[in-house]
Parts: C-alpha cells; sequence; structure tokens
C-alpha cells in the first residue's frame, strides 16, 4: 500500500485506503478477474468482440460488454466502430490501458512462477 509520504502533495482522491476515493474505485474496477483477463487478452492487438469472446474463456456475453464499457469509461481500452452493415466493433488498449498491460503481465508472470508451490499449499490446505 502507498505511504501517507508518497501521498503527500496527492489530492484526496489518490488515497487507495480512502473508501470514498477516485482511485479506489479505479482499483475496484480493473482488479477483477474479467478486466484483467481482457486487458490480456487485447495486449498489443486490436479486437473484435467474438475474438475477445473467444480469447477470454468462460466470459459471459454480459460480463465482456459491462468490462469492456468500464475499461472504456476509464480510459483503458478505445472502442471503434466501423460503418458497415453489420457494424465491426473493435476494442484496442490505449496508452495507459498499455501501461496497465505490463503490471497484469507480471501477475501472470508470477502466477506462473508459483503456481508450483500455491497448488501444493492448496493440496495441504484441503487435506
Amino acid at each position: 500500500m502507498v505511504t501517507k509520504r508518497l501521498l503527500k502533495g496527492l489530492p484526496e482522491d489518490a488515497d487507495l485506503r480512502r473508501a470514498d476515493s477516485l482511485a479506489r474505485e479505479i482499483f475496484s474496477d480493473v482488479a477483477n478477474k474479467w478486466a484483467l483477463l481482457i486487458i490480456e487478452a487485447l495486449g498489443e492487438r486490436t479486437l473484435r468482440f467474438s475474438e475477445l469472446r473467444d480469447e477470454v474463456e468462460g466470459v459471459s456475453h454480459k460480463m465482456l460488454t459491462q468490462n469492456l464499457r468500464m475499461l472504456e469509461r476509464n480510459g483503458l481500452v478505445d472502442r471503434k466502430v466501423h460503418p458497415t452493415v453489420p457494424p465491426r466493433v473493435e476494442y484496442t488498449l490505449t496508452g495507459p490501458g498499455r501501461g496497465l498491460l505490463a503490471a497484469v503481465d507480471a501477475i501472470c508472470g508470477w502466477t506462473h512462477q508459483h503456481l508450483g508451490h500455491i497448488e501444493g499449499a492448496r493440496r495441504r490446505f484441503d487435506a
């Protein structure tokens, strides 16, 4: 967690510890399973809705729609509608979205690195 010293001079909205801060709201938005998986799936690519749904196994149409809207609202995903029949909609990470991708990649790397340890801990716990 960010220390008070690092927050000095920043607006109260930047304090993740405050329940009513904008930072906490943004953190809550992007720190969910589907948002992280969508960001990882997009990476440096541009994908259509159906391509994203295929990439993120298990996500429902509703959850994908809700998370894409949230990511777009927060300026992390750009949505481009092509004037065709039927309309073609494509999604791409914005600059801040690509910045978040680096953190998501780090989380994925951490998960892969510690998968065996966590699996063993779960087995011992559940025994």
